[in-house]
């Protein structure tokens, strides 16, 4: 590690890595060494052979937006005929079969031992009072689900369709049933990019401080990053300090508020998109699983105040995110009983239980179940 033993030395005596260093270690050759690096601080803050992983479904309740996202496949614009809102009974059942499976499983009959992954467009149509009649009705039907559902996006929008506060909106929220909000929108966290790739979208300033809202509020949050489209490598530290620097504002409360519980992070997925069009007919290429490796080692090194960094076997695939878990990355995530957002890109990965077992217990570490707050079930 001759070019970074400066930073190496820093890792190890447990001292804070700058923007600089991060720089540093984002445009180092050596892999290996980076994960060297990221392996240390996962085993000095998880001590132990445990890697973990949560029973999930996504539910996308509606594919209608406004805001076309240049980067997305998923949306459709009001008044499309490919639009479409789930009727309630259509989402009850979907969840219904997640409690199925959840509940075959060690755990599986405590309190919040499933995850409901909801997410859908800005749909104009749905208003506050859709959100708190389906939330009630979800949590009425099974009070054993978690609810970590409505990106920050939605909350904004939400909020000012009602004319009320992000904080009254939230906690309106939270007495229906939303239980977390995740990281959804984070893309990446400068205005450049932003506007650059999704110009309707809420703002930097906007994202943070909506989940530091969250947190204040007691909920927990995730922070999420998708790099690889127009953004340098500057754009990506600059992301990770602003993560870091909101968690530290949140831990800076003093009323037992919420925190960021975990990073996850993925490469720009082009297929059918407008984005991905543009940037193709101009030479780009697509971002490697090599750079996902990387950025996840320098996010596990960089964010040293959020405690968990999950893999995205979603869009990197199983072997990449077996690989991921000696880069720093101590979760695998969410078991995914359904996704619909990064398949509408033609990217298509699932993956059984039993599979995701394998592939922890063969890279070394031992699968354990936990629920959407990181506390173990089994």
């Amino acid at each position: 590690m001759s070019c970074i033993a400066d930073l190496a030395a820093k890792v190890h005596a447990g001292e804070r890595l700058t923007f600089d260093d991060g720089v540093r270690l984002l445009r180092h050759p050596n892999l290996p060494e980076l994960a060297a690096l990221a392996d240390h601080v996962r085993q000095t803050k998880h001590p132990n052979s445990r890697v973990t992983y949560v029973i999930g479904r996504n539910v996308n309740y509606t594919n209608v937006c406004w805001v076309k996202c240049k980067f997305c496949a998923f949306y459709r614009a009001p008044g499309s005929s490919d639009g479409y809102v789930l009727p309630k009974e259509k989402i009850i059942e979907k969840i219904q079969e997640l409690v199925e499976v959840g509940a075959t499983l060690p755990g599986g009959d405590l309190p919040r031992s499933c995850e409901v992954l909801m997410q859908g467009g800005l749909n104009p149509k749905l208003k506050l009072d859709y959100y708190i009649d389906l939330l009630s009705s979800i949590k009425q039907q099974f009070p054993q689900t978690h609810m970590h559902a409505l990106s920050a996006v939605e909350v904004i929008y939400l909020a000012h369709l009602s004319r009320l506060s992000w904080a009254e909106t939230i906690k309106v929220l939270c007495a229906a049933g939303l239980d977390s909000i995740p990281g959804a929108g984070g893309e990446i966290l400068n205005d450049d990019v932003r506007k650059a790739i999704a110009f309707r979208k809420d703002s930097t300033a906007e994202w943070l401080e909506l989940h530091e809202t969250a947190h204040a509020c007691g909920l927990n949050t995730t922070a999420t990053m998708m790099y690889g489209s127009v953004d340098t490598l500057e754009h990506r530290l600059d992301h990770l300090l602003r993560v870091r620097e909101s968690q530290e504002r949140s831990q800076a409360l003093a009323n037992g508020a919420g925190r960021y519980t975990a990073f996850i992070c993925w490469n720009f997925q082009p297929n059918q998109t407008p984005l991905g069009d543009e940037l193709l007919a101009g030479g780009w290429h697509k971002s490697s699983g090599y750079e996902y490796l990387r950025t996840v080692a320098v996010a596990r090194l960089m964010l040293d105040n959020v405690d968990n960094v999950q893999a995205s076997w979603v869009t990197q695939g199983a072997k990449i995110a077996q690989i991921s878990l000696g880069y720093g990355v101590n979760d695998f995530g969410s078991l995914m009983m359904e996704e619909n957002v990064v398949s509408a890109a033609g990217t298509a990965f699932e993956m059984p239980l039993s599979e995701m077992h394998r592939l922890i217990r063969d890279a070394g570490y031992d699968p354990v179940r936990r629920n959407t707050g990181y506390e173990l079930l089994n």
